[in-house]
């Protein structure tokens, strides 16, 4: 049986064949997402048991690195690349954060997400300076070093040497492997999370 590649060996390979890609074919320009610009968040829904009280978690982290590849004249040849350290997420409480990294997400073993893409729907013809697109990122999302084919509604504009972006998707957290978050008698988590993305990218990585 064929062993998996680890993700960090799987991250820097991508990475390499990014520049590679940009070395070829001169019609793409390379954007590096700015961690301090950027945010990736999740947004769960959870049952409060005693008062039958139902609230929306909201967990966000900056610790977001990754590259665009974009092609203007070709809009979907672009190509998407984006890893989370999701050890790193707080929302408004220190005790669900550390039971997610501890026993559901278990994102102290496995702290890294990412997301390739593989397709992009309904990007126009060609870009335009300034334009603002609204389109369908198609790929791959691994998580506790399962993937699963995943498709991002996005929202996307340049200007000059900045891009930016944001996307949202929605995922099941038992498709990864993992049930939600129940402390039995007290809360119980929904399935579905809200995936969200606010990318800032510059070019060449200034």
């Amino acid at each position: 049986m064929r062993r998996a590649v680890p993700l960090v060996t799987a991250c820097i390979l991508a990475g390499l064949l990014a520049h590679a890609l940009a070395a070829q074919d001169p019609g793409l320009e390379r954007y590096v997402v700015v961690p301090a610009e950027s945010e990736a968040r999740y947004r769960v829904g959870e049952v409060f048991l005693g008062d039958n009280r139902f609230n929306v978690a909201v967990g966000r982290t900056r610790a977001v690195e990754g590259e665009i590849l974009v092609n203007r004249r070709n809009p979907a040849a672009s190509r998407v690349s984006v890893t989370v350290d999701l050890s790193t997420l707080e929302s408004d409480s220190q005790r669900r954060d550390n039971a997610i990294r501890q026993r559901w997400l278990e994102s102290s073993r496995y702290p890294k997400a990412r997301f390739v893409s593989t397709e992009i729907r309904g990007a126009p013809a060609s870009y335009r300076e300034g334009q603002t697109v609204e389109l369908q990122l198609v790929g791959n999302l691994t998580v506790r070093e399962v993937t699963r084919r995943v498709t991002w509604q996005a929202t996307v504009r340049l200007s000059g040497n900045e891009l930016r972006a944001q996307a949202a998707t929605t995922v099941r957290m038992t498709d990864f492997g993992f049930d939600p978050p129940s402390i039995l008698g007290f809360v119980r988590a929904e399935d579905e999370a809200k995936l969200e993305l606010d990318l800032v990218a510059r070019r060449g990585g200034t």
